[in-house]
């Protein structure tokens, strides 16, 4: 219990030092000292600053299992609700620290146990979608299975990049624009 609770206190306080100062100035003696622990501690848990980054964005990953999915109305007329509800829940698992997420983006390196957490999570995000398609009496697609692929992707990349990036587009906006594209999309012609 202990170790874990010094693992997350390393993790939040690198957290920090990443978005506060960049990933270059966050060394591995800046976070142990904000950690309050001393360096040799922090290497029984990491290696490197690159592994700490990697854990951080493992757990930016494992956060963000939509939650809500069997709680949506399957009527005839609420896939642009359930669509806004992808939507949303995207955008709300993005925005906690949007310099925290770029720097995750642009420094990450794709360890084995990172690319078996993004597979993890795909597989079960997609499978959530494809379900929702699967049930939804409004959803038209020839194929649920390649349209819950296009849309996953298209929801996590458009976010990513929006929370990531300098506002260029309200959150508001880009929610409705997204929304609107995948439900019509589904609804088909």
């Amino acid at each position: 219990m202990r170790a874990e609770l010094t693992r997350e206190r390393i993790l939040a306080s690198a957290a920090h030092i990443f978005a506060e100062h960049g990933y270059a100035a966050g060394t591995t003696n800046h976070i142990a000292e904000h950690a309050r622990v001393s360096i040799g501690s922090l290497y029984q848990y990491f290696p490197n600053k690159d592994a700490i980054l990697a854990a951080l964005l493992v757990r930016h990953i494992d956060r963000g299992t939509w939650m809500q999915a069997d709680e949506l109305d399957m009527s005839p007329g609420s896939l642009e609700t359930a669509v806004r509800a992808m939507v949303r829940d995207a955008i709300d698992n993005h925005s906690d620290d949007p310099r925290l997420l770029r720097i995750m983006v642009e420094e990450a390196k794709f360890s084995q146990e990172l690319l078996d957490t993004i597979d993890r999570h795909g597989k079960i995000r997609v499978g959530q979608v494809r379900d929702l398609l699967s049930r939804h009496p409004d959803v038209t697609v020839a194929d649920v299975g390649v349209a819950a692929e296009l849309i996953q992707f298209t929801i996590e990349m458009n976010t990513h990049k929006l929370m990531a990036a300098p506002r260029t587009i309200a959150v508001e906006t880009f929610e409705t624009e997204l929304v609107t594209m995948v439900t019509r999309y589904l609804r088909g012609p």
